[in-house]
This record gives structure tokens, C-alpha cells and sequence, in this order.
């Protein structure tokens, strides 16, 4: 029997078209231009502020293209997987909203929730209902409006995030391409430093918790900095290694778009130079399950058949993790 792998055959994406710039943030908050591109590398983020709009919204957007772009049939969907810390609600999930909008019938779908290591999740996940023989078709979505949980008096965080959308579709196929190594970590000691306190069934939402801006995000910035730096680097140097892949062979490195000076850390532990590394953060800021499909829609025109690329992300948990891609069609045509 033909081994089954798991091949992504289309990207879609979305970002909002509200542009929210440093100067406009430096009139809302304490900080300037020069402050947030030393530190963090973002000179604009996308921010989703229709009234009455979520990650559905975005997801929606991004599916709904990539459907489009890969011809593809509502009803030969199997699944759909939404990697999110976003949702529309609690319950049901973002996904099941999105299988409605886009008229999927036969597919079923559900959440992912690993914070900015999300999509990396879904990629390995999809691609173990594939091999499995059971699934042929799936689409797996990044998305998250960060804007819903940013304190935008919170000088050290609201410069970073974002807004945003990309989906891939990946499929069966017997040649030797598509998604071939996953390496997946998590720590839970992660929690008191990067973390939303209200709004589970810890701290259920109360005039207190909301009085005491306990909804938005938390993060301690130099240690999940520090942690990032060195997991993302030792997993990619990881997962490099174990496949045989090298500063020569490797083609991109997708890294997750948090922090620009990772983003450099992380290649120069593998010696790739940055032309080979997909960098977008300084459009987009931080999208968190977002970034890695979104980096594939930026630069899918220069993808080739089989490119070697490793993606890598870090977030709350703590969770991160590298995979190892297998290219499986020419971007630009």
C-alpha cells in the first residue's frame, strides 16, 4: 500500500482594512515610532473595528479565497479545524460558524486552542487525520482579533498585536511532499506569565473582574521573551537535524511574527540568512495562530515545488514547536 501524506494545496488569507500606525498609538498611549520598531519591529497592524464582527469574520474571509483559488467543492470538505484564542464565543465554536457561512455540509469542525502555537497544531493534526486514511480533504484555519483582548492603555503590549486570517487546504496525495515532521512542545508552568485572568470558569466575568481590566491580555514581557528565544531555536536546530536539513537545503523559515528580534535569533541559530526568512511583522504586528498561515499568503508567489521549509512558534502555555514542509506546488501559478 502507497504511503498517504498530507499536502498543503492552497492558501487563503484576510486582513482587515482599518491600518492602525505608531503615530496614531503614540496618541493613545505613552510610546512613539522609534520605541516600538527597536523593540518589537511592527510599523503598522490591521484591526478589525466593524461593531459586530469577529474571528469568524476573518476566518470566513480567508476560507472563503481559498476555497475559490483551489476550485474546490463545498461538499468534499471533510473537516475544518480553527486554531484560535479568539473565538466569537465560548460556545459554539468559531468553526461551526464558519462551516455554516461557507455552506460546508459534509464537514465536521471544530476549535484548537494553542495560543500562537495554534496553527502549527492544526497543521500536525490535519495531517494525521490525512495519513490515516480516513480524511482527504481539510481546511485548517489561523485567526485571531487580538484587538478584543488588548488594553490599549497598556503600553507594553498594544503595540504588538493584530488582526488577521490566512486558511490552507491540505489533502491526500502519495508523492513524497507536504507536511513530513512535526516536533510539539508544552509547558504549563507558562501560565503566570502570559495569561487573560477573567472569563473561564475560574474567574467567571463580574462588575469587579471588568472593573479591574482583568479581560484583557497579561504578558510578562522579558520572560516569555527569553523563553521564546531559546525554545523556537532549539526546536528548529531540532527538527533541522533530524531531517537532514541544513543552512544549504533549507529553502524558508516560517518563524511566528511576536517579536522581530526572535525572528533574527531564531535564523541565525540555523545560520539561514533573513532573505530566506518570511518576515511580514512589520505590516501585520502580532496575529497569534494568524502569523504563520499569513506569512505563506505573503510570499506564496515565491514558493517552488519542493521548497524545504520549517515553521516555528512560541505562545501561551507555554506551547511551541517546529515543522518540517515539504512544498507541494509552484506558488506563482
Amino acid at each position: 500500500m502507497e504511503k498517504i501524506n498530507a499536502v498543503i494545496t492552497g492558501v487563503g488569507g484576510y486582513v482587515p482594512d482599518y491600518v492602525l500606525t505608531n503615530d496614531e498609538l503614540s496618541r493613545m498611549v505613552d510610546t512613539n515610532d522609534e520605541w516600538i520598531m527597536t523593540r518589537i519591529g511592527v510599523k503598522e497592524r490591521r484591526i478589525l473595528n466593524e461593531e459586530g464582527l469577529g474571528t469568524s469574520y476573518l476566518a470566513r474571509k480567508a476560507a472563503k479565497q481559498l476555497m475559490q483559488k483551489t476550485n474546490s467543492d463545498p461538499d468534499s470538505i471533510d473537516c475544518v479545524i480553527v486554531a484560535t484564542t479568539t473565538p466569537d464565543y465560548h460556545f459554539p465554536s468559531t468553526a461551526s460558524i464558519l462551516c455554516d457561512k461557507l455552506g460546508l455540509r459534509n464537514a465536521y469542525a471544530f476549535d484548537l486552542q494553542a495560543a500562537c502555537s495554534g496553527f502549527l497544531y492544526a497543521m500536525e493534526t490535519a495531517a494525521s487525520m490525512i495519513q490515516s486514511g480516513r480524511h482527504k480533504k481539510i481546511i485548517i484555519v489561523g485567526a485571531d482579533k487580538m484587538s478584543s483582548m488588548v488594553n490599549y492603555s497598556d503600553r507594553a503590549t498594544c503595540p504588538i498585536f493584530g488582526d488577521g486570517a490566512a486558511a490552507c487546504m491540505v489533502e491526500a496525495t502519495t508523492e513524497d511532499y507536504g507536511i513530513m515532521d512535526s516536533i510539539l512542545r508544552t509547558d504549563g508552568k507558562g501560565l503566570p506569565f502570559l495569561h487573560m485572568k477573567a472569563g473561564g470558569s475560574v474567574c467567571p466575568p463580574s462588575y469587579f473582574t471588568v472593573d479591574n481590566k482583568m479581560h484583557y491580555l497579561y504578558q510578562e514581557g522579558r520572560t516569555v521573551f527569553k523563553y521564546a528565544v531559546s525554545n523556537m531555536s532549539d526546536v528548529t536546530a531540532q527538527i533541522a537535524e533530524r531531517n537532514g536539513l541544513n543552512k544549504d537545503n533549507i529553502d524558508w523559515i516560517v518563524p511566528h511574527q511576536a517579536n522581530m528580534r526572535i525572528i533574527d535569533a531564531v535564523a541565525s541559530r540555523l545560520e539561514v540568512p533573513l532573505d530566506k526568512v518570511m518576515i511580514n511583522i512589520q505590516r501585520y504586528g502580532n496575529t497569534s495562530a494568524g502569523t504563520l498561515p499569513l506569512c505563506l499568503w505573503d510570499f506564496e508567489k515565491q514558493l517552488k515545488k519542493g521548497d524545504n521549509i520549517i515553521f516555528t512558534a512560541f505562545g501561551a502555555g507555554f506551547t511551541w514547536g517546529a515543522t518540517y514542509v515539504k512544498w507541494g506546488y509552484d506558488g506563482n501559478k
